[in-house]
């Protein structure tokens, strides 16, 4: 997890907008469920009265509520509220525009003039429990009274009546009677009620919002009307929030999209780099199929993960807390019903995590071996079909394919079990929040819209779960692929520029010294070349030649440091090779490779691969050098002709003669060729080497050759044996002093031939 957070360390801003962005859409997504619940309980259910004190109320209802309230209650609400004369002369408009034009508008009404949040609230406390009061007693009979009060033990005898009393009020209210006993028996009924009584506050808060509907209705106020007013502005509350989700959830997508496809854009061009930088060793380390499914596939899969971690990961931890706070505000006698889904969802993902996470890192290394099998299978085609090998190579794909295809399914089919698992719990959950909350509303102590909200909520923290468990599916396959990329990113190069080397220092000779230099590739147990021990003049050539294996190509791939000697050292122009930069070192180096390599494009940018700012002229004159005019002048477009892809539209001789050219264009200070005249005809090799001898001046020519004819005019033959340096001087001079350059020129000569060329050495000799 680590190794992908550290990738988005360039996109900090866009992340930082990401995350306000995401917080947005939460706060909007938690808002939503209130909403609803304030559509169903205030909205239907009240009428859309929101609030247990009035917006407006009649002086007599306001007088005669204020009987139940302590003086403290009384204060508060004579503050919150203006006694107005007449309400159809006065502009109450955003509060009375529902009353119908009837006589009772024009009594005196008291309006609400608190709007402060804190206020409201408190005006709400002091008046709930007396307009609930207020309620029972305006419905309740003096004879019901009556028999509450020989029931009651409370010792209280305030609200006890005499037979004169009960005969007066009968037929009357129990209100009737506080108005006459006054605000003394009132409040004790009152404080009664609140003692004895098992309602609980939303129980109480519902019955004075029923007496608050009734007293809107003695002033005229149209209740539909007011309904349908609440549930608009609710409604357009709550579409205007879904537009502000909505722009959040594109503009989270678009800038998600943007820092995925940055970092994976930033990530290639860092691999790219990084290979670049390699020497043969680390490329040995990095099998070529592997470098290309990290390039490629590994890359995507965490440029993919990133993308949906922050349009997820990001968003499940905020969608979860906040929904575990509204959650709490809600209900928190339910809590524990949360607590169950977390621990049952946690125990899912950890089960299923544990069973799949090795899984996938066998299945990366398995993506590696197919497309290593299937590159191996595509270059290899010529050969496979020469030898008919079609069928074996189909089902050696085949078994690879469906090892991992195998190791794929048995992935998915693990992680599959996880969706169904977490819509077990929800469903669940849900059935269990309504089984418990039925319970509640019955009692008086939830609400509809609230259970509805809490199961909302519930379902909010169990998707912020399903989300991480979304991002887990992809999350363990990604780590693999960025452990992958940053094993290349954090390798480091064993051929690397000192500190203290020169950037102006250049090759002026080219003057090769090879001083007692021994070489041993990484993990090997011994060495490959040991005390090798030469110079190769400028304006001469050298040649190397020895039996398979004896380490020629090794020995030249030392020059331009490929790689670097294990002991002794390599010298250009007496300056160790180690102290030149790179750059300079093989900017003065003409290499031809064994192999001839060719890049798709066309002659003339082949031939100026080494030399950008070559001419035309000195691109054709290498061309004739290396023999491959004649055969590009006979293409139509001649140096515009189109080269394929590694050079597959010509033949193996012309490349090769195309690749010699390129290195001789540059006009370096050294020229390798690493065996690079093998497939020539000895015409061509003739021709070649008379033009190289005739053109080529003031160049350290080092030729690696299996074929004596190609180096017997060298000024300087170096003999390699398993390794070690068996002879070393003219061919006349080896031929008579080295047995095992004997060997070699007695194997391609034919015996006239060698004898002849045995009579000159020794005449030589006497010479």
């Amino acid at each position: 997890m680590g190794k992908l957070m550290k990738y988005l360390g360039r996109y900090k801003l866009k992340c930082l907008l990401v995350f306000v962005l995401l917080v947005v859409q939460a706060l909007c997504d938690l808002a939503l469920p209130d909403y609803t619940a304030d559509i169903m309980d205030t909205g239907i259910m009240q009428k859309g009265i929101d609030r247990v004190s009035p917006k407006v109320i009649s002086q007599s209802s306001m007088d005669d509520i204020k009987l139940f309230m302590s003086d403290s209650e009384k204060a508060t609400v004579d503050e919150s509220y203006e006694l107005i004369n007449e309400i159809a002369d006065t502009d109450l408009l955003p509060l009375v525009s529902d009353l119908k034009e009837t006589d009772a508008s024009k009594q005196k009404v008291y309006k609400r003039t608190a709007d402060e949040s804190k206020k409201l609230n408190e005006l709400d406390d002091a008046m709930k429990k007396a307009i609930m009061v207020y309620s029972i007693a305006e419905q309740t009979d003096i004879e019901k009274m009556a028999e509450m009060s020989k029931s009651s033990d409370s010792g209280d005898n305030s609200q006890t009546m005499t037979p004169q009393m009960l005969e007066k009020l009968k037929g009357k209210t129990m209100l009737d009677f506080f108005k006459m006993s006054g605000g003394t028996a009132a409040r004790s009924f009152t404080e009664q009620m609140s003692q004895s009584s098992e309602m609980s506050d939303m129980a109480i808060e519902q019955a004075a919002k029923a007496a608050i509907k009734k007293e809107y209705e003695k002033l005229g106020v149209d209740l539909d009307e007011l309904e349908k007013s609440y549930l608009i502005i609710a409604g357009l509350k709550m579409l205007g929030m879904a537009a502000l989700i909505m722009l959040c959830t594109v503009l989270v997508g678009f800038l998600a999209a943007k820092i995925g496809a940055g970092i994976g854009l930033d990530l290639r061009i860092g691999v790219f780099k990084k290979v670049i930088s390699f020497s043969n060793q680390e490329m040995d380390s990095f099998s070529t199929s592997s470098l290309i499914t990290r390039s490629t596939n590994d890359i995507q899969q965490i440029q993919i993960v990133l993308t949906i971690m922050l349009r997820m990961c990001m968003y499940a931890p905020i969608l979860g807390v906040g929904g575990m706070i509204r959650v709490l505000n809600t209900n928190t006698s339910m809590m524990w019903i949360i607590g169950v889904a977390v621990i049952a969802v946690s125990v899912i993902i950890a089960v299923l995590m544990f069973i799949a996470m090795p899984k996938f890192k066998i299945m990366q290394k398995k993506v590696d071996r197919l497309n290593l099998v299937t590159r191996e299978i595509l270059t290899g085609l010529p050969v496979i079909r020469a030898f008919s090998r079609e069928k074996h190579e189909e089902d050696r794909f085949d078994d690879t394919n469906k090892d991992l295809t195998g190791t794929m399914l048995f992935t998915h089919r693990v992680m599959s079990f996880m969706f169904p698992a977490m819509t077990l719990v929800m469903n669940g959950v849900s059935i269990l929040i309504v089984w418990v909350a039925a319970k509640q509303i019955d009692l008086g102590k939830l609400q509809v819209g609230s259970m509805t909200a809490f199961i909302t909520y519930a379902m909010m923290i169990i998707m912020s779960f399903l989300m991480l468990t979304m991002i887990s599916v992809f999350l363990p396959r990604a780590a693999v692929a960025a452990e992958r990329v940053d094993e290349v990113l954090t390798s480091e190069p064993t051929v690397t520029d000192k500190d203290t080397a020169d950037k102006d220092r250049k090759i002026t000779n080219g003057v090769v010294r090879f001083d007692h230099v021994n070489f041993r590739y990484h993990n090997a147990d011994a060495d490959v070349l040991e005390d090798i021990d030469f110079t190769a003049q400028s304006g001469k050539t050298t040649a190397i030649i020895g039996s398979t294996g004896s380490g020629k190509s090794t020995l030249i791939n030392l020059i331009p440091r490929f790689y670097d000697v294990t002991a002794g050292s390599i010298t250009i122009d007496g300056v160790d090779v180690r102290d030149y930069t790179q750059h300079n070192l093989r900017e003065a180096i003409g290499y031809v490779p064994q192999k001839g390599v060719l890049f798709s494009g066309d002659i003339d940018s082949n031939l100026a691969f080494g030399c950008p700012d070559a001419d035309h002229d000195q691109l054709v004159k290498a061309a004739e050098i290396a023999q491959a005019s004649e055969f590009i002048n006979e293409k139509p477009e001649k140096y515009k002709s189109e080269i394929a892809q590694g050079g597959n539209n010509v033949s193996g001789g012309q490349k090769q003669r195309l690749s010699i050219a390129r290195a001789i264009a540059k006009k370096p200070k050294i020229l390798i060729f690493d065996d690079s005249f093998s497939a020539l005809d000895f015409r061509t090799d003739v021709a070649l080497r008379k033009a190289l001898g005739e053109n080529i001046k003031n160049t350290t020519v080092i030729i690696v050759a299996q074929r004596i004819v190609t180096i017997m005019n060298a000024d300087e033959i170096i003999v390699l044996d398993e390794g070690r340096i068996a002879g070393k001087g003219t061919h006349l001079e080896l031929l008579r002093n080295c047995e095992v350059y004997d060997q070699i020129v007695k194997s391609q000569l034919s015996e006239q031939e060698y004898n002849k060329q045995l009579e000159m050495a020794n005449a030589k000799e006497v010479d």
